[in-house]
């Protein structure tokens, strides 16, 4: 039941740091990994990225992306497909940098990604908000969901028991 698969996505979400971001590149798709960081919500997801970067010029074209986080494999995972999984699709904006927004959207990266420290000073660099618009949800075997904003705030209030 959906219900109680919530507490998990947010689990997921919010115990990983890394995602593959998917983008298009002249209506072609292009995938690579970046570092977020999600809001309280659920709904948003910081993400810091080089101007340099083909995913960046992608996403000024065209803010239309995917993100696909992902329960790490470990030796003890006999079936990697029944690994957790949730690939979020929305829109990614970029945040501007003389405002109260990117303030607080830098300190949060920063409490998660201690490393991107000196990278906040390189011009190239800037900070992106991707807006969730629904999602998609697998658990393992079975237990696969469609979900959409409101499921996902719903998911950031709750507790796993």
């Amino acid at each position: 039941m959906l219900q109680d698969e919530l507490p998990l996505v947010a689990r997921l979400v919010r115990g990983q740091r890394v995602a593959s971001l998917g983008t298009l590149a002249d209506g072609a798709p292009f995938v690579s990994l970046v570092a977020y960081t999600v809001e309280d919500d659920l709904c948003n997801y910081l993400l810091h990225l080089s101007d340099l970067s083909p995913h960046t010029r992608h996403l000024r074209a065209d803010p239309r992306a995917a993100l696909l986080i992902a329960e790490p494999e470990t030796p003890s995972v006999d079936d990697v497909q029944t690994l957790a999984r949730i690939t979020v699709s929305g829109a990614v904006a970029l945040v501007a940098k003389d405002t109260p927004e990117y303030a607080i959207g830098r300190e949060r990266y920063l409490a998660r990604h201690p490393a991107a420290a000196m990278l906040f000073d390189f011009a190239d660099f800037n900070l992106y908000r991707f807006t969730a618009d629904g999602a998609r949800y697998i658990g393992g075997f079975a237990r696969a969901y469609t979900l959409t904003v409101d499921h996902l705030r719903q998911a950031s209030s709750l507790q796993e028991t």
